[in-house]
């Protein structure tokens, strides 16, 4: 690599880092995401005319700022590496598809409305929030099968003992669900039990009960898991981010480590 192009590569991974750029482009993507919501209305002639240029102007930009980062990656094998630079590469050569005049038009606008999910991949904190929830998901799937059961087990209960009271709310099993879903979101929830209590005085019990587990228990342990998983992610950030600025802080590992090897020494001595 010649001088030049270091000289470049430095510059463009200064502009890449500079807080202003990272605000400018974060302000082009909601501007993006404004001038799609815009033309869901109905516009004048020379406001849509104006929404196509600064369309154009916006998909430039955004491949100009994907180039700028490919050319301030030292090592650009390494770049597509990276998830996110993967993602931000193909949201931007989607939105070169034409969407004037076209057949694809309908398809070029309903990809621009991706162009908005580009911020997650700007602001660290919405990247490690998305990261946690995609690590979380195999926790939550065994949670999301437990309430599976609870959910088929108070259907078949519920159709059971309720078809006759209302067929439509409780006629079947997968009825009896969408039902069950709609009391556990407390959508007019007490109109189904009191309906039902004019025949079963007790069957508050039923929908007590359900709520308290579906609700309550289940949420809880959903968002126990998603902010377990938030905390090691931001734990790992911040051990990254250390390490890149070069300090020499020891992690909580390294410092058990150390600790089991001083024990290990003091028993040997002994």
């Amino acid at each position: 690599m010649n001088t030049n192009s270091q000289n470049l590569q430095t510059q463009f991974e200064r502009l890449k880092r500079n807080k202003l750029f990272e605000l400018f482009v974060i302000s082009v993507i909601l501007i993006s995401a404004l001038l799609i919501g815009a033309k869901t209305y109905s516009l004048p002639p020379k406001v849509i005319t104006a929404t196509i240029i600064l369309d154009y102007l916006i998909t430039l930009f955004f491949v100009v700022e994907i180039s700028i980062r490919f050319i301030a990656e030292p090592n650009k094998k390494h770049f597509f590496n990276n998830f996110w630079n993967v993602f931000d590469t193909l949201i931007v050569l989607v939105s070169l598809v034409p969407i004037e005049n076209s057949e694809l038009a309908v398809v070029g606008r309903l990809i621009r409305v991706f162009r908005v999910l580009r911020m997650v991949s700007i602001i660290p904190e919405l990247r490690i929030l998305l990261t946690s929830l995609v690590k979380a998901l195999p926790q939550l799937g065994y949670v999301m099968l437990l309430m599976f059961i609870i959910f088929y087990i108070y259907a078949a209960i519920g159709s059971t003992l309720f078809e006759t009271i209302n067929p439509t709310l409780w006629g079947d099993i997968a009825i009896s669900m969408l039902t069950l879903f709609r009391v556990m979101t407390f959508e007019d929830w007490t109109d189904v039990m009191y309906e039902t209590m004019q025949v079963y005085s007790l069957s508050w019990i039923y929908f007590l009960s359900f709520i308290f587990l579906s609700a309550f228990a289940f949420l809880n342990m959903v968002i126990g898991i998603v902010v377990n998983v938030m905390e090691q992610e931001h734990a790992k950030v911040r051990e990254e981010k250390s390490l890149a600025e070069g300090t020499n802080e020891p992690s909580l590992r390294e410092l058990q480590q150390e600790l089991s090897e001083i024990k290990a020494l003091l028993r040997q001595q002994k």
